[in-house]
């Protein structure tokens, strides 16, 4: 731990802010944002519109042959990358018996644990920017014009021109899976530089598709410098940067149409009379902050978005309550970074997505790793559903929001509002994780649970 952080000592920086005593004792927090704001004020500090949305969803559409040609799995979609939408009662009863309180409302999870291709969250932005380099790429070289059949990119003289071009990403796993695997289908050389946290199968996963894969023995931050500096100095590779990309928030962002449709078709309701409380594991913060910036510019006020993080990494917690953003690592204040929801396993916060949502957020959880295991298990229980560690984050949070009077007096959720409330659990991922790596997570949550 550093004896001065940005120029004040430990004591001063905990005299200032007195929840940082819990968060470096590792405590479960909850902490609802004394900075945000309406947002229609919000939205200047992202510096991207529904426009950029609008035309990510545009590019994804235009793609999509050519990924229902690449990827079979996603010709019952014709090529559009979606996961399901499903409510889980029996996973509220059981939660509201652990936690000893009725949630009133409604409780459902987006399962992105079945996202094609990769399995998480990071099939949205992360495939999403690599597809974005490739139309760049294909056009700037007059391959391909945007009223093309976007197939002709799988041609032989196309991958002979992407095989040309290298990918770089540093990642936790789930990023370096999407990032990997679609740069490997489009023929591009791709390198995936892997920290500490990263599990063994996702490695092996990446190499049986062509991957390199660099393992580094050192935390995430390390793992993303290392990737930038390979890519730094050749013209022709590209680094994708978890840390600071407009382009990976956009792929995120187009998530908030497609769930308001799915919203739509089961009549569920959002205004100031029926809230909709949606809570997004959170690791350096691009995917949540993406999905996040989407559904305020669907939903406005009436959506609620807490972002949730392991007790072990709240790296966006620290920087938005501290408002050192990005400045700030949770090893400045002797918080150890090490924890099983390795997707979550960020120390540092994104550059970009703290900033442009620091006043859009409007609160955060942290959630012990024991926790994690406990929850998963409940939903494999009631529900038959399977998701990794980090994907269980969000289901400890709503009885969080029941239970702050404060924060709901002070926002207007009144007893009516919550009793015709939608919280949504963000399942960021889970199903491609190996059977028996699977049952051992669920083995563990039982043991807990016992």
């Amino acid at each position: 731990m550093s004896e001065q952080i940005m120029g004040k000592s430990l004591d001063r920086w905990v005299h200032e802010f007195p929840l940082l005593n819990d968060i470096m004792d590792y405590k479960e927090v909850t902490w609802f944002n004394t900075n945000h704001v309406d947002f229609h004020q919000a939205v200047a500090d992202v510096g991207l519109s529904t426009d950029d949305i609008d035309d990510a969803a545009d590019r994804l559409k235009r793609f999509a042959p050519l990924i229902k040609e690449l990827f079979p799995e996603t010709k019952q979609t014709e090529g559009i990358i979606e996961s399901p939408l499903v409510a889980v009662p029996d996973q509220q009863e059981k939660l509201a018996a652990r936690y000893g309180m009725n949630l009133p409302g409604q409780l459902w999870a987006k399962l992105d644990s079945e996202l094609p291709i990769s399995g998480s969250i990071k099939a949205r932005g992360g495939i999403y920017e690599v597809l974005k380099h490739a139309e760049d790429l294909a056009i700037h070289a007059g391959f391909l014009t945007y009223e093309d059949d976007y197939r002709k990119l799988a041609s032989k003289e196309v991958r002979a021109f992407f095989n040309d071009h290298k990918i770089a990403v540093g990642s936790t796993g789930n990023l370096g899976l999407s990032i990997g695997i679609m740069s490997a289908a489009l023929g591009f050389s791709v390198g995936v530089h892997m920290s500490a946290d990263a599990r063994q199968w996702k490695k092996d996963k990446l190499r049986a598709h062509g991957v390199h894969v660099y393992e580094y023995q050192d935390a995430y931050s390390v793992a993303v410098a290392a990737g930038r500096k390979e890519s730094a100095s050749d013209p022709k590779a590209y680094f994708v940067d978890d840390e600071n990309s407009p382009t990976l928030f956009l792929g995120y962002a187009v998530a908030a149409r497609r769930l308001a449709g799915q919203l739509r078709a089961y009549d569920v309701r959002v205004d100031e009379s029926n809230p909709l409380f949606v809570y997004l594991p959170c690791g350096v913060g691009g995917s949540p902050g993406g999905v996040a910036f989407g559904l305020k510019t669907v939903f406005g006020d009436n959506v609620r978005c807490i972002f949730v993080e392991p007790t072990h990494c709240p790296s966006m917690l620290l920087g938005v309550y501290t408002g050192l953003n990005n400045d700030v690592s949770v090893h400045d204040f002797g918080i150890d970074n090490v924890t099983a929801a390795d997707g979550l396993a960020c120390g540092r916060p994104s550059k970009f997505a703290g900033k442009a949502m620091q006043r859009s957020i409007d609160g955060f959880c942290t959630v012990d790793d024991d926790e994690l295991f406990r929850i998963a298990a409940n939903l494999h229980d009631s529900t038959d559903i399977d998701i990794e560690p980090s994907s269980a984050a969000g289901f400890v949070c709503p009885w969080r929001v029941l239970k702050d009077e404060q924060y709901r007096e002070a926002t207007g959720l009144s007893d009516a509002a919550m009793a015709h409330g939608t919280h949504l659990v963000w399942i960021t991922g889970g199903s491609m994780v190996p059977r028996d790596e699977m049952a051992a997570y669920i083995a563990q949550g039982e043991r807990l649970l016992n």
